[in-house]
């Protein structure tokens, strides 16, 4: 690159970074490359953040992304990432709509019932100026 190609891509640059011309030059090939890496991963980036908005939509309707995904493939559903993404954000209702044709499409494993768990809740009580510890335990079914 010539010189004034260089100063030109260099100006906001701190420093001796943007007026002399051997560490510009350095500055500017560095900064491409970055830019080059990181237009790759802004992709990557949109990418991931589209399926974690698809997957808390789904979960409102208590299905997981991967079968959401699956029960679509199966009704050849053909809607990109960012279109389902914009869907679970500002149209609920289509998106649930969405959700019931994959649901019907794939159930997945629906109607699972887990046992209910018990915990153990301990209680402290104070006791004529002490502290006494783990007075009673409570099981609660949750």
């Amino acid at each position: 690159m010539n010189k004034k190609k260089v100063f030109n891509l260099a100006k906001g640059f701190r420093g001796r970074a943007k007026n002399c011309i051997r560490i510009a030059r350095e500055r500017v090939e560095k900064a491409l490359q970055y830019s080059y890496r990181d237009r790759r991963n802004k992709k990557r980036d949109m990418r991931s953040l589209w399926i974690q908005r698809i997957n808390a939509g789904t979960r409102l309707h208590s299905v997981n992304y991967g079968n959401f995904m699956h029960g679509l493939m199966k009704e050849n559903i053909q809607l990109n990432w960012k279109v389902l993404s914009e869907l679970s954000m500002h149209e609920p209702l289509c998106f649930k709509a969405l959700v019931d044709i994959s649901r019907n499409a794939f159930p997945g494993k629906k109607n699972v019932v887990h046992p209910p768990k018990k915990v153990s809740i301990p209680v402290s009580v104070w006791y004529v100026g002490r502290f006494v510890s783990l007075v009673s335990l409570f099981e609660l079914d949750v």
